[in-house]
């Protein structure tokens, strides 16, 4: 396993992973019902609730396969063992784009645990990752989707 492949996560991230894949592992079977189901129907080609239920079995497979791979390569992080003065998986930043001063705050999480819509980022995100080791007063390069960003980290916090 190289360390690109690393899937950084907390024991947290890693139980609500394998919770995940428990659930979608429980929902395979009822749609392989539906597959079998709708076969005995008939002419397949014009059936539109085997395909449905084909393209929502591949999905699941995928997703499944998808966290598997993540469990394969978790790396896990203790946060509490992680230096408290600099910016690490677990905790919360307060930072300041450079241009328009508009104080921002994120916490950085690992696998199976990012909500962006609610400031939890990964910490394999571009943001994260620019973000990572450097302390309170650093003005870092974020290399973001939409260019880069100077940002200048103002506080760390652990909760």
């Amino acid at each position: 396993m190289s360390t690109n492949d690393a899937v950084p996560m907390t024991e947290e991230g890693m139980a609500r992973i394998k919770a995940e894949m428990a659930e979608l592992e429980n929902k395979r079977p009822a749609i392989q019902r539906a597959i079998e189901e709708a076969r005995e129907k008939g002419d397949l080609r014009e059936n539109a609730d085997y395909h449905a239920s084909r393209e929502e079995l591949g999905m699941l497979n995928a997703r499944i396969a998808n966290l598997n791979g993540m469990l394969a390569n978790a790396i896990i992080v203790d946060p509490s063992k992680a230096p408290r003065d600099k910016v690490v998986l677990g905790c919360t930043v307060t930072f300041t784009r450079r241009g328009d001063g508009k104080p921002l705050v994120r916490t950085i999480v690992g696998a199976g645990q990012a909500d962006p819509a609610s400031g939890r980022i990964l910490v394999n995100s571009p943001l994260a990752k620019a973000m990572i080791g450097h302390a309170p007063g650093d003005v870092v390069t974020a290399e973001l989707p939409g260019g880069n960003q100077e940002i200048r980290i103002d506080k760390i916090e652990f909760l």
